[in-house]
């Protein structure tokens, strides 16, 4: 396959469901997380070019294993998921740098069915280069990216244009609240038709210690990339926190069976953010969380699945249980 083809004319086209959003989303998700009494942010915000790409290096590194085990499992089974699904459109949400994508991309070309990649991220910069990217690479393949939430944007997916698989990879799943997962998978199982099917990237429940290194490396880059939120604040809405002042937290809790992220005042800090009228104290000790990260088992997966008006089609696991590829159609097809 030529890496140097260029794409067909029109080949690339991007909507922006965030224009004019970006800011305003922040700023009453900030006022309404830090005036709760356990002050909380949302991980989406973790997000601008500075949080994508040290996510990128968070993905690289020999504690996160999440991400080179589902790498290995797509590897494994992307050409039997193909051939299980008839996919010839690809929706990817969160797409971030699309290097997972082309497992299945070069599956779906292998088996003649590759037409259409949509990708959905919140960071313009990643939707962008990535649909200039695969254009080129694939020769004849469409894109059509989508700047947006995937919570809040998916009614702005463009008509499908054959089976499509709509891909949820890197365990992100787990980073919404159970309501929140509930109401997602509802949405997604409404947006599917008869020769849809989801493709579902789950961590699963281990052991404390493997849980809890891979948010809190021994390089700092997870730190750095939690109190990338803080920077975000502060260029966004004036904000004077001190981002230095507050020590990453990472803990796996049991009976919730997630992790949580948090940031720690080192000491007292009072924070004034001018855009939303808000000043705000942090004692010391005092923790924000701003990450859920939930731990799965197939039964789990299952119910949640079916809750929703899915079922569960085809599990796929690593060797040692860590991570599943799940494969979802809806309710009785």
């Amino acid at each position: 396959m030529s890496r140097s083809t260029p794409p067909a004319p029109d080949a690339t086209s991007v909507e922006h469901a965030l224009e004019g959003e970006t800011t305003r989303t922040l700023a009453e998700d900030v006022l309404d997380g830090l005036t709760r009494p356990l002050k909380e942010l949302p991980p989406k915000h973790f997000y601008d070019s500075r949080g994508a790409a040290l996510f990128d290096q968070i993905c690289e590194l020999p504690e996160y294993y999440p991400t080179r085990t589902e790498r290995a499992i797509l590897e494994r089974v992307a050409d039997e998921l193909i051939a299980a699904t008839g996919a010839s459109e690809l929706v990817e949400l969160g797409s971030g740098s699309a290097a997972k994508t082309r497992l299945l991309l070069d599956a779906m070309a292998r088996a003649g069915t590759l037409q259409r990649f949509v990708p959905v991220d919140v960071t313009e910069r990643v939707v962008r280069e990535s649909a200039a990217e695969l254009t080129r690479e694939y020769p004849g393949l469409a894109v059509h990216g989508l700047i947006g939430d995937f919570e809040r944007h998916l009614d702005r997916l463009p008509p499908a244009s054959g089976p499509r698989l709509l891909a949820f990879l890197g365990g992100t799943i787990g980073n919404l609240a159970p309501a929140s997962r509930a109401r997602f998978l509802r949405t997604i199982a409404g947006l599917l038709s008869d020769e849809d099917h989801l493709l579902l990237g789950t961590d699963l429940v281990k052991d404390r210690a493997t849980l809890e290194a891979a948010y809190d490396d021994s390089a700092g880059i997870t730190a750095e990339f939690n109190r990338n939120i803080l920077h975000v604040i502060n260029r966004e809405l004036g904000a004077n926190f001190d981002p230095a002042g507050f020590q990453h937290v990472a803990r796996f809790d049991a009976q919730n069976e997630w992790i949580e992220m948090r940031l720690r005042a080192r000491e007292v800090q009072e924070v004034v953010l001018p855009a939303i009228a808000l000043k705000v104290r942090f004692a010391a000790g005092e923790e924000l969380r701003t990450e859920i990260s939930a731990k799965f088992t197939r039964e789990r997966v299952a119910a949640e699945l079916s809750a929703a008006g899915l079922v569960l089609a085809a599990w796929h696991t690593d060797e040692n249980d860590w991570f599943a590829l799940s494969l979802a159609r809806r309710a009785g097809v």
